[in-house]
């Protein structure tokens, strides 16, 4: 931060700019609620055997925070207020399943659903997951990323105003003011601490007429602040699925005893190890050091520069 000299006013001005900033931000919050009290959403009605041969489909037993969040999201969309619900659960913890769920709703009444991922890979990862669960339901799913031609895209907008698609995969380019929806219901945003303040800024002029659920590991203290203030909905999946166990996280300093002892104890489990090094001029040398450090390891190391 700037450090400002005590013979000058520039610290009264930063002071002044931030409490007008956090104003502008409690009143367009207020604005955002205000506009969804009044407005009536679509009320959902349940097609009990429709979605009950959905969620047949789902291989592993639901825990019971999940059905919790479930139900909670099922009785949002079957009201008339808009839902503005963020559901928050660890990695793994079945925050997908509960998306799937609600967008089988949304399918069941015709109307379309979008999923917003913050990366190209996340995006491409739910087309598989929920391509896979709905393909016995009759649903067109369809993902729109920088994978895509410019022609494919074209083709994939076409059919979305036309109402061809019933759920669009996609990621920041699916705010873009090209998109046009035939009949947009729901709008699923994974992550939403993963987007700008401009992608924020757009999902939030979409929030006052259409369902939203938002999925999150790690909530931005702002949405929290909103969930436990009442002015987001919140369920959070704190069960972990069965076989499973919670996830440890410990904080050390650097050292190569503690490093190598990690990556034994985990290849001696027979599993894999992730090490997350952030400088690509330098992922080379790291590499290096942990072949030295465990060298029956077989270590190869990927960034985004490569092919």
């Amino acid at each position: 931060p700037p450090l400002n000299s005590l013979g000058s006013d520039s610290w009264k001005k930063s002071r002044q700019k931030a409490i007008r900033k956090a104003r502008d931000t409690a009143a367009e919050i207020l604005d955002t609620n205000a506009r969804r009290s009044m407005k009536k959403g679509f009320a959902f009605r349940m097609d009990k055997k429709g979605y009950a041969e959905f969620c047949g489909r789902f291989p592993y037993d639901m825990t019971e925070d999940q059905e919790k969040a479930e139900n909670a999201v099922l009785a949002d969309m079957e009201s008339e207020r808009p839902m503005d619900r963020l559901v928050c659960g660890d990695v793994g913890f079945g925050k997908t399943e509960i998306a799937l769920r609600a967008a089988c709703l949304a399918a069941l009444n015709g109307k379309q659903t979008a999923v917003l991922a913050p990366t190209t890979l996340l995006a491409e990862q739910h087309f598989e997951t929920f391509s896979e669960r709905f393909s016995e339901t009759g649903a067109t799913v369809e993902v729109l990323s920088r994978f895509k031609t410019a022609k494919q895209s074209k083709e994939i907008l076409e059919k979305l105003e036309s109402g061809a698609i019933d759920l669009i995969i996609g990621t920041h380019k699916l705010l873009s003011g090209k998109i046009k929806f035939k009949d947009l219901g729901l709008l699923i945003v994974d992550e939403e601490h993963r987007f700008g303040v401009t992608q924020k800024e757009k999902i939030k002029s979409m929030r006052a007429d259409i369902d939203i659920l938002t999925l999150t590991a790690t909530p931005i203290p702002r949405t929290l602040n909103l969930a436990f203030s009442g002015l987001r909905d919140l369920s959070i999946i704190a069960t972990p699925p069965a076989g499973r166990l919670s996830i440890k996280t410990l904080i050390r300093h650097d050292d190569d005893h503690i490093i190598r002892e990690a990556l034994l104890r985990e290849l001696n489990r027979g599993g894999q190890v992730y090490f997350l090094h952030n400088d690509i001029k330098t992922i080379e040398a790291a590499a290096e050091r942990l072949q030295n450090l465990v060298p029956q390891a077989r270590i190869r190391f990927a960034h985004g520069r490569m092919e």
